[in-house]
This record gives structure tokens, C-alpha cells and sequence, in this order.
């Protein structure tokens, strides 16, 4: 599956996003792909602040916020424009941002890494290192952490240096491919390397999406993917085994981190197709279930795919028709942990990021934001998502109803042609929000101009 979305916007704001598009990516400097031997971006010490960390004066907003929609008080500027697929993001002590490319219709994968050197919350340094293409990035120190589909890659970064100079060192490989293939990471602090591992199929069944297709009882898929494993983000040359299963019965957990306490959340993708079961499930049933998932991962979880699904109306997990179930009866889904919180059917989150910043207004400290790319299959409904939402939290749980924080990405009709999706979130060290558009290529940088 794959889901989320919210308010229009008026044609007026898409306009001026061309015009901010047009306007800002014209100044940037984009360096070809890096080689072992790539040559440093302008001096500026990686633990040291970038010029645009000690800017003076905050840049100007972009008219119109660059096409989105911001609560009273943001605003927001083009960061980068024309890239290709941007997908999850990084940024550095020093303001640098890292952007891993899936490539798209445009081709050319590999990291893009971005740098505003005047202060005026655009990058103006552009330089390309790796080819493959890949979605999960992540930085720990020095060390640059890229995940194509798969493997994962570990970079250095010299002090002093925009892009690494030497080859990176494989971290771990041999992931499975086909399916959900992209690998999204998160680190622990601890030494620990998360990957999402997602199913290769919607839920295990005898021939894939087939109607009524039974499922397979035990399901194959669960010794190598629909779960979360943990790596030693040290060491190279590492493979999946039984041992490395951090937990289990997750479809696909795009979205993934570890929040500021050290525990590990995730929001999984919900399955599909329920509608092939019109004895139990209507077309409204299958717009609707089942809910997004927000979980907290502790190791040894199960979370019952694909045996079980989230009922965001019941609110409880229930057995799958493919196994047995009706839509009421919950058998072992008993035993299967259950969201924090669930969010609207097909929504598809992409990435989750916790605010420990200081920039916005304190009630979003603590809290976390969501980047939900908007949902393909919820006819006979409209299509929806295609949005950022805040999460607020209170003693590690959700504290209240999530609330929409960015909006008008794919305009009026959302749909997944839609010029703008959101996908990958990153809060930076000035406390500033980055956002990533892999439909159209663009980044955003969110600030808070108002009162506090």
C-alpha cells in the first residue's frame, strides 16, 4: 500500500511555485557526480557553523511558500528544485543537507549534497556523489549512511568537506529486492543500524493480488522481510540473519526513526485490496482500512501482518480474509501489538522525524512530524494524503489528534500524477524543517517568522 493527504490549494499558489522554481534554481551551482578523488565543496568545517547557520539576517520567504500551505507564522523558501526523486534526507551540524536520489524518470541516483553559502535559505553549492539509487540516508558523525535497495553504504566525511573523497564501505547487502524495495535506516546512537525490510508482496498470498487468492500459512516472506533489522553500524561486510530481526509483521515501514529517549517508532503501510472480499468488505471499506499505523518498536514485537490488520472504525486488529477472517473476528490477532495511533486508510507515511529544536513555538517540541506521499487506491472516495502532519506527544505517547502542518502539495484534485508529493523530513540544528518532493523534484526549507 502506500498513503495520505489533505486541504487543496488554489491555482494561484501553484503559480507562484513555478515562479519560485524558475527563480531559485537558476543561481545554484550543481558540481558533476563525485569520483574517489572528488574535488571539496568551498571551505566551511563540517563542525563548524555554515555561513548560512551564522546569517544575520533571516532570508526572505518564498511568495506563496514555494506552493504549500503553512499554519500562521511559517513560511518557507525553494531549498533545491529539479532533482532527481528525492527521497528521505539528512542535515549536518553545520546546516549541509544530504539528499538521497531515487533517480525517477530523470535517472541518476547517488547522494546530493546541498549548501547555502550566502544566508538566503537556498542552496547554492550543488555536487552528486554514488550512483545507485536509493531512499534511506542517515548521518552519525562523520559517517554518511546511503541505502540503495539493496545494501547499505557507509561514506566518510573529511572536516572541511561537502562530499567524501574515498569509495564508501558496504555496511551490509544481499537485501531482498522486488516488492517494497526501498530500504529506509534509522540509527540509535549506540552503535546500532535499523533497515526496513519491506514484504514483497501485499499480504503473503498464493498468487499476489489476485482475488480471494488464499494466504500462505506460515508466510515464507517473514525470515527475510515485512520486519526491521538491526546492524553494527561499525562494521562492514554484514548479511541478514535470524539473530539481526529486530521485529516482525511490518508490511513496510517507510517511515522510520529513533526518537531523542532511544526507542525506535515507525508507521507501516497498510495492506491493500480488501474490496476483493465483497462478502465482508464493501467499497467504502476498502477506501477506508485499514488505518496507517504510528508503532513504537521494541525488539521482539510482532504487529501481525499479514495475517492481521488495523481497524481504524473498531479500533483493533483483526484477522485478514486470506486467513479466515470476516472483518470481525480478531483470533490471533490477539496476541499482535497494536498501533500508538492510526491514521486515515492508504495514506502511505514516508517519514517521521521528532522536533527537539528550538525555532518553532514549544508546543511542537517533542512532538513529530509526519510526510504522508497521498493514497492511489481509496475510490470510490477521493484520493487523499499528500500532506505533513504534526503529531503532539506527552510521556512518549501521542498527547492528541494529529493536525495537518503543511498542505497543498498536489493542488486541487490530488491524485498520485499530482506535480508535488511530499516524502522525506529532516529537522536541522537551527531548527528549521526540511521537506522532500520526489514527484517534482524539490526541497523545502519550513521556518517560524511569528511570535512565539
Amino acid at each position: 500500500m502506500t498513503a495520505i493527504s489533505r486541504i487543496a490549494l488554489p491555482a494561484l499558489l501553484l503559480a507562484a511555485a513555478a515562479c519560485s522554481r524558475a527563480g531559485g534554481d537558476a543561481q545554484a551551482k550543481e558540481a558533476p557526480p563525485a569520483t574517489s578523488a572528488a574535488p571539496s565543496a568551498p571551505a566551511a568545517s563540517a563542525e563548524a557553523p555554515s555561513t548560512a547557520a551564522e546569517a544575520s539576517k533571516p532570508p526572505a520567504c518564498d511568495p506563496g511558500n514555494g506552493g504549500i500551505a503553512l499554519p500562521a507564522g511559517f513560511c518557507a523558501t525553494v531549498f533545491a528544485d529539479g532533482l532527481a526523486s528525492p527521497r528521505h534526507v539528512a542535515v549536518a551540524a553545520n546546516g549541509d543537507v544530504y539528499v538521497a536520489l531515487d533517480g525517477g524518470r530523470t535517472g541518476g541516483g547517488g547522494v546530493m549534497a546541498l549548501r547555502d553559502t550566502n544566508g538566503d535559505g537556498k542552496a547554492d553549492v550543488k555536487q552528486r556523489f554514488g550512483a545507485d539509487k536509493g531512499t534511506g540516508i542517515a548521518l552519525s558523525g562523520r559517517d554518511l549512511y546511503f541505502a540503495p535497495d539493496d545494501r547499505v553504504l557507509r561514506y566518510t566525511l573529511a572536516p572541511g568537506t561537502l562530499v567524501p573523497a574515498g569509495a564508501p564501505a558496504t555496511v551490509v547487502s544481499g537485501l531482498p529486492t522486488g516488492g517494497h524495495t526501498a530500504k529506509t535506516i534509522a540509527m540509535d546512537g549506540r552503535g546500532g543500524l535499523f533497515v526496513n525490510v519491506g514484504s514483497g508482496t501485499n499480504v503473503c498470498q498464493q498468487r499476489d493480488r489476485q482475488g480471494q487468492s488464499p494466504g500462505m500459512d506460515p508466510c515464507p516472506e517473514l525470515s527475510s522481510r515485512a520486519g526491521i533489522w538491526r546492524f553494527d553500524a561499525g562494521r562492514a561486510g554484514q548479511r541478514q540473519d535470524a539473530a539481526g530481526r529486530f521485529a516482525t509483521g511490518i508490511r513496510n515501514a517507510v517511515a522510520i526513526t529513533v526518537a531523542p529517549d532511544g526507542r525506535l517508532f515507525a508507521l507501516q503501510h497498510g495492506r491493500d485490496q480488501l474490496g476483493d472480499w465483497p462478502a465482508h468488505f464493501s467499497p467504502q471499506d476498502n477506501a477506508e482500512k485499514p488505518g496507517e499505523e504510528l508503532i513504537q518498536v521494541n525488539r521482539g514485537d510482532d504487529f501481525g501482518w499479514p495475517y492481521c490488520f488495523y481497524d481504524p472504525i473498531a479500533k483493533r486488529k483483526v484477522l485478514g480474509p486470506e486467513y479466515g477472517g470476516d472483518g470481525r473476528q480478531m483470533g490471533r490477532c490477539t496476541a499482535r501489538k497494536d498501533p500508538l495511533m492510526a491514521f486515515p486508510g492508504h495514506w502511505a507515511p514516508e517519514s517521521i522525524v521528532f522536533y527537539t529544536g528550538g525555532q518553532f513555538p514549544a508546543r511542537y517540541r517533542g512532538g513529530a512530524f509526519v510526510a504522508f506521499h497521498g493514497s492511489w487506491n481509496r475510490a470510490p472516495l477521493p484520493q487523499a494524503g499528500y500532506r505533513v502532519v504534526f503529531v503532539p506527544f506527552a510521556g512518549g505517547r501521542p498527547g492528541g489528534r494529529y493536525e495537518d502542518f503543511a498542505t497543498g502539495f498536489a493542488g486541487a484534485q490530488p491524485n498520485p500524477g499530482s506535480a508535488h508529493r511530499p516524502m522525506g523530513l529532516a529537522a536541522a540544528p537551527d531548527g528549521s524543517l526540511y521537506v522532500t518532493d520526489d514527484s517534482g523534484g524539490r526541497v523545502w526549507r519550513i521556518v517560524y517568522r511569528g511570535a512565539r
